[in-house]
C-alpha cells in the first residue's frame, strides 16, 4: 500500500532535514494516475511548487518512491536558489551530496489507466511549444515562451484537434534512415 499524500509531505519534511537542512522550498505533494513514462515530475511554476508522483510505477516500485521524492527535492532546490530546471552540474553536485548515483529511475512503463480526455493541442508555430487542452480556447491566445507578458498577435497558437488515437506500429517499423536524421 502507498503512503497517503500525507505521508508523503510528512516524508519530504524528513528529506527536507536531513539533506537541506531545512532549506528545500515548500512543494506540495501528490499522486497523478495518468504518469507512464515518469516515475516523478516538478512544475516550478505553481505556487508553492508542484511534485507529483506516479502510483503506478511505486506499487510495483515501492523502494524507489523515497528517492524519487527526493530527486524532485533537488529540482526544486535548484531551481530555488539558481533558477536551474535541468539535469545540470548544480543538480548532479546535489544529487551526489544526497547519496544518489543516478539522474535516471529504471522503473520501465506501465500502461496508464486513463487514456486523455485532452482533445486539442495549441502549437506555436515559431518555437514549437506545444500544450494540451481540453477544451478549444474561446478567445485568441499567444505563445507563452515568445512572448511572457501578455498576448501578442506575432505568435498565434495554432490549435489542432484530436480526432483519434490509435497505434500506427512501433519504431521497429521505421526506417533507419528516419531513426538518423538522414
Amino acid at each position: 500500500m502507498l503512503p497517503t499524500e500525507t505521508d508523503l509531505q510528512l516524508l519530504f519534511a524528513r528529506l527536507n532535514c536531513r539533506f537541506f537542512n531545512g532549506e528545500a522550498p515548500d512543494c506540495r505533494i501528490r499522486y497523478n494516475e495518468r504518469f507512464s513514462n515518469s516515475a516523478g515530475r516538478i512544475t516550478y511554476g505553481a505556487h508553492p511548487m508542484l511534485i507529483e508522483l506516479s502510483p503506478k510505477h511505486f506499487r510495483k516500485y515501492p523502494d524507489a518512491l523515497e528517492e524519487t521524492l527526493l530527486h524532485e527535492m533537488i529540482h526544486a532546490w535548484c531551481y530555488a536558489n539558481f533558477r536551474d530546471t535541468g539535469h545540470g552540474a548544480r543538480f548532479r553536485r546535489k544529487l551526489r551530496e544526497c547519496g544518489l548515483t543516478s539522474i535516471h529511475h529504471e522503473l520501465g512503463n506501465v500502461r496508464p489507466l486513463n487514456e486523455s480526455s485532452k482533445r486539442y493541442i495549441l502549437r506555436c508555430e515559431q518555437c514549437g511549444f506545444e500544450v494540451l487542452r481540453r477544451k478549444r480556447p474561446g478567445r485568441p491566445s499567444s505563445c507563452a515562451r515568445c512572448n511572457k507578458r501578455r498576448f501578442d498577435a506575432r505568435y498565434p497558437l495554432t490549435i489542432y484537434e484530436i480526432v483519434e488515437t490509435k497505434a500506427v506500429g512501433t519504431t521497429i517499423d521505421v526506417p533507419r534512415a528516419a531513426l538518423s536524421g538522414a
